[in-house]
């Protein structure tokens, strides 16, 4: 079947952390007022979710707890995010009894994309009857709720979902290309729409263009010259196409790939301190390359200050004599790196660190240097007992939880580490 002629469904799941909470409690999130957050960080922490009751309340998703309005009464549950990736896992299990693997594409832990146009034959049904059947079995099984967004392309079945189908009392939504256009040519704000964030709105509104009708009316010209490759994007979003299908999302292989790990620190921390984070995430990054088997060339990290600076964040790359994986190498590169792009003066919030152009390696990697940092040097032999021993660490951190063996690092005071390892996105894993 032609690429017009598909049927795609969004299936996001309602407020799902919150929903989760509340059939863990035996509440109905739909008139139950309940917000997860951590009770153990202070008022300014985000709400992970909050219930469709709240949001009926005015209070907006991912809000910080001071803005929720005193004056309403909720509960606050700690988040548990092992919780719902087991939830999310078994509402995969069900989705796969009718709809193959090679057909839905996991969008994010709440939300996913289906090609169904096979399907309908199949099972008899229209696009909106097979999307409630599945919203069913799952509220049926699980008492989570769901909306879905129905659309002749994938672009067009996430708008049904965040802008059509709330309004909807089933909450599905169904857009075609003239359907798009004849009812959301005039929407607004700009920002509703998917991949349209407050940086290019505001550059659009500059010359007074605040709608897709607008965008599509525009000369494409213009739009390239201001946007450049961006405004094929804007151009083909503002007629409602997508050329992109499903069988390209599961043919795409990235060019290059890279492992990262980053964290936002609970206070600001001193230079010296903002060091031994550094170290302990790139002691891990490590460990998780020789786990893999990869090796790398470069490394960058991204400091962020202090939020009462308001100042633009260090950034560099640390770049290796070799690829590898070898602590004794790339440790002392990273250290150096930080050393030299970070202002000691400034306090630190934020810690970003990437492996860049990861690869397999195509021999014995050579971390394992726990004590000897001269890894270059060691024997062949030297260098399996070394990798036998980070393998036999992974391994043990594998079976027995990830605190199970530690540095001497992770247990000063400002170390991280022990607490992150119990944590799941940032978040308490819970039970």
């Amino acid at each position: 079947m032609g690429a017009k002629n598909r049927i795609y469904l969004c299936i996001d799941l309602k407020s799902f952390y919150a929903s989760v909470e509340c059939v863990e409690r035996g509440l109905d999130p739909m008139t139950t007022n309940l917000v997860v957050a951590d009770p153990e960080r202070t008022d300014k922490t985000i709400c992970l979710a909050v219930t469709p009751a709240m949001k009926a309340l005015g209070v907006k998703n991912r809000c910080r707890v001071f803005e929720i309005p005193r004056k309403i009464d909720y509960i606050m549950a700690p988040p548990r995010m092992q919780k719902y990736i087991d939830y999310a896992a078994e509402i995969y299990g069900i989705y796969l009894k009718y709809i193959s693997k090679d057909d839905i594409h996991v969008y994010s832990i709440d939300e996913v994309f289906m090609d169904v146009t096979c399907y309908l034959n199949t099972y008899n049904c229209t696009g909106k009857q097979l999307a409630l059947k599945l919203m069913t079995k799952v509220q049926e099984a699980l008492g989570i709720r769901s909306a879905c967004g129905i659309g002749t392309n994938l672009y067009l079945a996430k708008i049904a979902l965040d802008i059509t189908a709330k309004h909807s009392p089933n909450f599905i939504g169904y857009l075609d290309e003239e359907t798009y256009q004849q009812t959301l040519w005039n929407h607004t704000p700009l920002t509703d729409f998917w991949r349209i964030g407050r940086g290019i709105a505001k550059r659009l509104a500059r010359y007074g263009i605040i709608t897709m009708g607008q965008i599509a009316r525009t000369d494409e010209d213009w739009l390239y010259r201001k946007f450049g490759i961006d405004a094929e994007l804007l151009i083909d979003h503002a007629w409602g196409r997508e050329p992109v299908t499903m069988a390209d999302i599961k043919a795409y292989k990235p060019k290059t790939k890279s492992i990262s790990s980053g964290q936002v620190l609970k206070r600001d921390y001193s230079f010296a301190e903002g060091q031994l984070i550094v170290r302990e995430m790139i002691d891990l990054l490590c460990l998780d390359l020789v786990d893999r088997n990869l090796v790398t060339g470069s490394i960058t990290i991204q400091i962020g200050y202090s939020n009462k600076l308001r100042a633009e964040p260090a950034r560099g790359t640390a770049s290796l004599i070799t690829e590898t994986n070898a602590d004794s190498l790339i440790i002392p590169a990273v250290i150096d790196t930080y050393k030299r792009i970070v202002d000691p003066s400034k306090p630190i919030r934020r810690v970003n660190i990437t492996c860049n152009n990861v690869r397999p390696s195509q021999q014995i990697p050579k971390q394992l240097c726990l004590f000897d940092h001269d890894s270059l040097n060691l024997n062949s032999d030297q260098m399996k007992r070394y990798y036998k021993k980070q393998k036999a660490i992974s391994d043990i951190k594998k079976r027995f939880g990830k605190n199970a063996i530690l540095k001497g690092m992770n247990l000063e005071q400002a170390a991280t580490t022990r607490d992150r390892n119990q944590q799941i996105g940032g978040h308490k894993s819970g039970n």
